[in-house]
Parts: C-alpha cells; sequence; structure tokens
C-alpha cells in the first residue's frame, strides 16, 4: 500500500488519479480548495482518502500541509503536483496579472509542492515526483501562450530537479496529457477579453472550437489514471509520460520543427563560439 499526495482532486485528471490510487486500495491525500469538497473526496475511500484544504499560491501552507501529512498520515511516496488551470487569450490582449496568476499556480504552485516533499524523499532515498504538465509544455498553440509558458517552465524545473535527485533513489516524472474530458477547457478556464480586431480571423475560430469540444475531448481520464498508476512499479520510469495520440501526434510535430531549425542553422550556431572555449559536459 502506497501513500500519495495529490493536489487538485475536486476534478479532472486530479480526480482521477486519486480514484484509480484508493480503487488500487492505497491511501491519498488529495488536496482541495472548499470544504464541501474535501468531504465529497473523503467519502470516494473513508479511512484511506485524506482531504486537506489547501490553496498552492500559498508557499508557506503548502510546507506545512506536507509537514503536517508526513507527521500524521505517514510517509509519502508519490506526489502528484495536479492543481492548475488554463489561461486562454492572445498574448497581446493578455493582462500581465493573468500571466502572473497562471505562474503562481501552474509554476510556483508546482515548485512548493515539490520542494516540500524533497526532504522527506531524499532522506529516505526513495519516492516518486510527478507533477502534471501538458503537451503543451512541449508544444505552443495559438491563443494559449500564458498557459504554454507555464507548463514550459515545469518541464525545465522537472528536467533539472530529475538529474538533481538521481542518485538519491527518487524518481521525477512529467505527465503530459493532450485533451482530455474534463472541465479543463471548460468552467476552469480564464479566458481573456477580446479587444484587438487584428487578432479575429485567428482567435475567433479557436475560441469557438475549444468551447464546442469541451465534453467532447480524445482522452479518458480513467485511462489516463490507469497509465500513471501502471509506471510506479517499473524499475526506471519514463521521466516524461505522453498521454494520448492527439499529444502523441503534436508533440512530435513540435520537436520535428526544433530539430529541423537546429540542423538547418547549426553553421552559423556554431560561428560564435571562442576557438579556446571550454565545453560544457554532457550531463
Amino acid at each position: 500500500m502506497r501513500t500519495f499526495l495529490i493536489t487538485g482532486v475536486s476534478t479532472g485528471l486530479g480526480r482521477a488519479f486519486a480514484s484509480a490510487a484508493l480503487q488500487a486500495g492505497d491511501v491519498v491525500v488529495g488536496t482541495v480548495r472548499k470544504p464541501d469538497d474535501a468531504a465529497a473526496f473523503e467519502a470516494l475511500g473513508p479511512g484511506r482518502a485524506h482531504a486537506r484544504l489547501l490553496d498552492v499560491t500559498d508557499d508557506a501552507a503548502v510546507f506545512r500541509t506536507v509537514a503536517e501529512v508526513e507527521s500524521t498520515v505517514g510517509p509519502v511516496d508519490v506526489v502528484i503536483a495536479n492543481a492548475g488551470y488554463g489561461v486562454e487569450g492572445i498574448f497581446e490582449e493578455t493582462p500581465l496579472s493573468d500571466v502572473r496568476a497562471q505562474f503562481a499556480t501552474n509554476v510556483f504552485g508546482v515548485a512548493a509542492t515539490l520542494q516540500a516533499a524533497m526532504p522527506y524523499m531524499r532522506q529516505r532515498r526513495a519516492g516518486h515526483l510527478m507533477a502534471v504538465t501538458s503537451m503543451g509544455g512541449l508544444m505552443a498553440v495559438p491563443g494559449m501562450s500564458a498557459y504554454c509558458a507555464s507548463k514550459f517552465a515545469v518541464e525545465g524545473l522537472l528536467e533539472s530537479l530529475r538529474k538533481e535527485v538521481a542518485d538519491f533513489g527518487v524518481h521525477v516524472t512529467a505527465i503530459e496529457p493532450g485533451s482530455f474530458r474534463t472541465d479543463w477547457a471548460g468552467r476552469s478556464m480564464t479566458r481573456a477579453e477580446r479587444s484587438i480586431a487584428d487578432y479575429d480571423a485567428l482567435m475567433d475560430p479557436i475560441r469557438t472550437a475549444r468551447q464546442k469540444a469541451s465534453g467532447n475531448q480524445l482522452g479518458n481520464p480513467e485511462k489516463a489514471a490507469e497509465a500513471v498508476l501502471s509506471i510506479l512499479d517499473v524499475d526506471e520510469p519514463p521521466a516524461h509520460l505522453v498521454l494520448g495520440s492527439d499529444a502523441l501526434r503534436l508533440a512530435s510535430a513540435a520537436r520535428k520543427a526544433v530539430d529541423d531549425d537546429i540542423r538547418q542553422w547549426e553553421k552559423l550556431s556554431r560561428s560564435t563560439d571562442f576557438p579556446d572555449g571550454a565545453q560544457l559536459a554532457a550531463s
């Protein structure tokens, strides 16, 4: 039996991950924002589902919560930093306050959750740290600049963290879902107001299509949860877990475009070196 800490379990993928773990007989501490959501979550697995009220943008509260869970529920084996939301909007039209709020939850909320759990896992020389990024952390689409930027930031955080803790028996996995049938594109999304006519031809169809597709997305949250649980017992879990055929297609195309740019401009890239400069070692 494992103990999970999962942020954002009231709905969506977080709820699916928690439900699957509870069905597998594990213990799950899930964070929510509202007392009613806490009661509903604990009803999923009396005695094994433990709710905690938490705003992940409150760093001190995150650290207090993790410490309290470690001392009262028990050692946490798996952390899934899932809490997050999307800001939709053309970059020029998106208030910087919305961009900052997006990073406060999607980046710094993840950073606080993982950093709070790290000392315990490092000392035990065991554990699995996960964060839900997105296919939007590997590729970007118009109208989602703040969201994609936040997910790219989390990808970089996890990539570095993975190399820092590799010798401590702590695994790090980025969960990169495509479009899943949750309310992410519905009530959970913040939408910047349209104001610049030059972007109408680009953005209006994107917004309409996303709203129309909400509730009819390709991905099945229950199958996503099964996939996440399936990697917990393998000796070498993946650094990147892409979920959904749409994510596979779009992320692969985006990575190929970057590789093509690198190859095309390789000569120019090399031209900027000092002849006697030191090369960084691969890690």
